[in-house]
């Protein structure tokens, strides 16, 4: 019965996480829900990057680089890509049957090029007797879903050969040059300006005849919910299939595994795409959620702090990941509020961080398998020291009993 508390517990906390959104209703509600919004966004990186480090004990530091490239392919995709039922005879364009696929040509950030903008000229030719429409949003995130795949591929088949320390600093290095060349092709991705994006329902969505706009929380609170329990049962399903006992074997010992006839490439590819791209796709709907995206978002500090959500959560267990990175999320927004000790003003937005470091260390010292991974344990393999005990003991009481 013990063994069943956690199962009954998730099924609890996925009840809970369904019906906060109807039942709570304080004046901070927005703010509660974009708490819960990021959080469930830094659960898809933590756990999925428990996967690839707990489990196939694969380091990697370019995490955000492939949330990065998810966030900017739909970035690129929905701020460039247009269809139009009339030529524009100005941009670059492709006719698929009665429809234009329009490319609008890159104009940067200065004043003096906005004008520039050859789908702007068009329209102001056209003078309204036609409407282009921009690409759906769906299309984007699948985009960059399918594009942080990609890179994953191209760098695991580069690095993956390598061990330890050389790929964690070649994963590292990838994700400062990525935002590094982001940040130089202002023409392209408007450097630290950043790229603004349409909101992850642009025009509203209905459900159950209830009507959203696009600055309610609800539809994107579910949107990130939804991914975030899909890449958990993905995750599931691979731990407890034979692609897990691989890769957990690869964690242990490369090349045992390997003399026993695993491909130890082709599993720590395959685990490095798939975690890239639910990187990628968290970062994806996480674009369109804030409705920019800059450089900013792929600095190494954001790639330390998703590293510490997972090792306090529980490496080793990418359901302890996320929800170490649901309550680190919350307590980082809780501890911001500043306080006054005899007379001194104490800023809790630097301090903070120097408590969320004092936790870290601390689990590193006492808990090196997390905070919530024991729990989970303790209930779902508490009972196994007792039956292994009982079961060696059986034999002995058996002959004494013959006796």
């Amino acid at each position: 019965m013990r063994r069943q508390v956690p199962y009954y517990a998730g099924l609890a906390l996925i009840a809970f996480l369904a019906l906060f959104p109807f039942v709570y209703s304080a004046n901070d509600y927005d703010y509660i829900m974009h708490i819960f919004i990021i959080a469930f966004f830094y659960a898809i990186l933590a756990s999925s990057w428990s996967m690839l480090a707990g489990y196939a004990g694969q380091f990697s530091f370019g995490h955000m680089g492939f949330m990065g490239i998810g966030a900017y392919t739909t970035a690129l995709f929905c701020h460039y890509f247009y269809l139009s039922p009339q030529a524009t005879n100005v941009c670059t364009e492709f006719q698929f049957g009665d429809t234009w696929l329009v490319i609008v040509n890159p104009i940067g950030v200065t004043s003096t090029t906005l004008t520039q903008d050859c789908l702007s000229q068009a329209l102001a030719v056209w003078g309204g007797a036609y409407e282009v429409t921009p690409m759906p949003v769906w299309l984007g995130i699948v985009l960059g879903t399918i594009m942080g795949g990609v890179f994953g591929l191209l760098i695991g088949l580069l690095v993956l050969r390598l061990r330890a320390a050389y790929l964690a600093l070649f994963t590292l290095g990838f994700a400062e040059i990525l935002r590094a060349t982001i940040s130089a092709e202002i023409n392209i991705t408007r450097g630290q300006a950043g790229i603004e994006l349409p909101k992850l329902f642009q025009d509203g969505i209905t459900v159950f005849g209830r009507t959203f706009s696009s600055t309610d929380k609800i539809p994107p609170y579910f949107a990130m919910l939804a991914l975030l329990l899909l890449c958990l049962a993905i995750l599931t399903w691979l731990a407890k299939s034979k692609f897990g006992l691989f890769v957990r074997a690869l964690r242990e010992d490369q090349d045992a595994a390997a003399a026993l006839g695993v491909n130890t490439t082709r599993y720590k590819v395959l685990v490095f795409v798939i975690t890239t791209m639910m990187a990628a796709s968290a970062g994806a709907v996480q674009a369109h959620y804030i409705g920019i995206i800059t450089p900013n978002n792929l600095f190494l500090l954001q790639m330390s702090l998703v590293v510490a959500m997972a090792v306090i959560g529980g490496v080793e267990n990418f359901v302890a990941a996320a929800i170490g990175a649901i309550i680190i999320e919350f307590v980082l927004e809780m501890l911001r509020n500043s306080f006054d000790i005899g007379g001194i003003t104490v800023d809790m937005t630097i301090w903070r961080l120097v408590i969320f470091g004092i936790i870290l260390m601390l689990t590193l010292r006492f808990t090196r398998n997390g905070l919530i991974t024991p729990v989970i344990e303790y209930f779902t393999r508490g009972h196994v020291g007792g039956e292994t005990v009982a079961h060696r003991a059986q034999p002995a009481d058996e002959s004494e009993a013959a006796k």
